[in-house]
């Protein structure tokens, strides 16, 4: 049983230095002041926030501009419409969003929330915790539990919120809530799409993502806010499956964590460099690696467009890779996401196929490598990555030596793709100098012979400024 015995009163442990931000003493607000929501719940989970719901009797403006002077921090309004007033850290370390008491007591406030264990307000001046509807019970039960059946009505992001706690928390979700969450889900259609994509984000993101996404898929969240993913479901596969596509992207995606956990476990050589390279920040918030999970999961979202069957019965979904990327840029754009990410997703999915292409060219030429990595840039790292997950979620006929095959192909690729990444092949031979060498005036065809000298020099078929030079004049000479 969880241990919810009140401590002293004030925010939670903040995210990263686990700390609360000292200077804004919030136990010192004027009038009567409660912390409420998730802070409350996490702090008696003992699990960090950044941010805190702040719930006070006076004028939250004239609060918030007080603290964020006490704070040297920045103070501005989060709703016009609802009085809210936000302070936020300059180092983005941490907020406080205050908000007017909604009715006459604090319980009335409450009744509001979406969830019991959302629905506990801790006094900053002291005493004990408010929770009129048995959130500190359903805490220690490990439970979900919605205040009323109006909650998700009255705001359906609440069905994917649900989703999200599901899986970041562990905690089961009460039936009643879950048939609730369900009857609000198509009305998600309506919620502002960044909304949408924070909860997305966080599920897809979370140690237990599948757990999130399992309860989208049982609400009917994922056919409201991803209905292109929902139309994987029942795409029966070619013999070299062992899934349909629905299923087969859930266990591509369970394999990618896994690979964004252990590197090592594959690629035991460079699984330092895996790591650190998954951990660079990208975009929108997310680590390549975690961006590499929607890459996962939008890896074959174009396979119901493209699925065709022979006169023999043969099933094919030509062209899905191409097609897929299409479809994932259009995902992401409606989610309103950062250009940088859909660009980065949508590469993923555009090449996750390559890697599979070259299997069973004996043998790999030193140019097929530069071709794979020149034509992957700047995801081949990533890509080889997920071509690895897609490989090992396959499991139909000859699986095992296709898996092998794979693997031991990626293991040749790896190294050169870190190394790409690190410092990407040059001509040994500057544009101006070629130019000058050869008598080329700068255009295209400079830039074709410069292509083609990367690529030799690449290859090992040629070193150093003088042999570039002679290379040059021989494809000169055999073009005129």
């Amino acid at each position: 049983m969880r241990d919810l015995r009140p401590r002293a009163a004030g925010p939670s442990p903040r995210r990263g230095a686990g700390v609360s931000p000292p200077p804004l003493a919030l136990a010192d607000l004027p009038g009567d002041a409660w912390l409420v929501g998730g802070a409350v719940r996490d702090g008696l989970l003992q699990r960090p926030t950044a941010d805190c719901d702040v719930v006070v009797s006076g004028d939250p403006r004239r609060i918030a501009r007080a603290l964020a002077r006490a704070a040297g921090a920045h103070a501005f309004v989060l709703s016009v419409q609802f009085g809210a007033w936000r302070v936020a850290a300059r180092d983005r370390s941490w907020q406080v969003d205050l908000l007017p008491l909604a009715g006459e007591a604090i319980e009335d406030d409450l009744s509001h929330r979406d969830l019991t264990v959302n629905a506990i307000a801790q006094p900053l001046r002291g005493g004990e915790y408010v929770d009129p509807f048995g959130g500190l019970q359903d805490l220690r039960a490990g439970r979900l539990r919605m205040v009323s059946a109006a909650a998700f009505a009255q705001d359906p992001l609440r069905a994917l919120r649900l989703a999200r706690l599901h899986c970041e928390l562990g905690f089961a979700v009460d039936p009643a809530t879950a048939a609730a969450a369900g009857a609000s889900a198509a009305a998600l259609a309506e919620v502002a799409p960044e909304r949408i994509f924070a909860e997305l984000a966080r599920i897809m993101t979370a140690p237990d993502a599948l757990r999130g996404l399992a309860l989208m898929d049982s609400l009917g969240v994922t056919e409201a806010v991803l209905p292109e993913l929902a139309a994987l479901r029942g795409v029966q596969q070619s013999r070299y499956h062992h899934l349909d596509a629905h299923e087969h992207t859930r266990a591509a995606l369970a394999e990618t964590i896994e690979l964004e956990r252990a590197p090592g476990r594959w690629f035991p050589e460079y699984a330092d460099a895996v790591s650190a390279l998954l951990a660079e920040p990208l975009a929108d918030g997310m680590t390549r690696g975690q961006a590499l999970r929607f890459g996962a999961l939008l890896h074959d979202v174009a396979k119901p467009l493209t699925r065709a069957v022979s006169a023999e019965g043969r099933v094919t979904f030509t062209g899905h890779d191409a097609a897929g990327a299409e479809v994932a840029s259009g995902m992401l754009a409606r989610l309103r996401t950062s250009a940088r990410l859909s660009e980065h997703v949508a590469a993923l999915v555009r090449h996750h196929l390559r890697l599979g292409f070259l299997v069973h060219e004996r043998p790999l030429t030193r140019r097929a490598v530069y071709g794979y990595l020149r034509a992957c840039e700047p995801v081949g790292v990533d890509v080889t990555l997920l071509s690895v997950a897609d490989r090992l979620a396959t499991h139909g006929r000859g699986a095992d030596a296709a898996i092998a095959r794979h693997l031991e192909l990626a293991r040749r690729l790896l190294p050169d793709a870190l190394t790409w990444r690190a410092e990407r092949p040059r001509p040994p031979v500057r544009g101006d100098e070629l130019a000058r060498a050869v008598g080329l005036a700068p255009g295209p065809e400079l830039g074709r012979i410069l292509g083609e000298l990367e690529q030799a020099s690449f290859a090992g078929e040629i070193a150093g400024r003088e042999q570039a030079i002679e290379r040059a004049r021989e494809l000169l000479s055999v073009e005129r």
